[in-house]
């Protein structure tokens, strides 16, 4: 049985929202992050590319559609998001064979 991985966000930028309580939320470029581990998902040290670690931010709520922490989140990273899964509307379906040779 696989253990399903949570994912978290590392962005670029931070940015303080004062409605929901000075709650620090990411902006800029994220990408996937699984607590405990020193680099991205598509494998970006997080102390050389000055990422800002956001534990407390799910990798799904850096999506609009999510309603969540995506107000000024300008880019996702297409290899994270390969790697973590898509939740964008502007995603391409999975790769799907239709007609497979014999």
């Amino acid at each position: 049985m696989a253990r399903v991985k949570q994912y978290s966000v590392a962005a670029s930028g931070q940015w303080t929202d004062e409605e929901e309580g000075r709650r620090r939320l990411p902006a800029g470029e994220v990408h996937a992050w699984e607590p405990g581990m020193n680099q991205t998902v598509c494998g970006l040290s997080l102390s050389r590319s000055q990422l800002g670690r956001f534990p407390h931010i799910t990798w799904t709520d850096a999506f609009p559609e999510s309603g969540g922490a995506a107000d000024r989140v300008q880019r996702r990273c297409p290899r994270c998001a390969s790697v973590a899964g898509r939740r964008s509307g502007d995603a391409r379906p999975r790769w799907h064979r239709t007609d497979p040779r014999p």
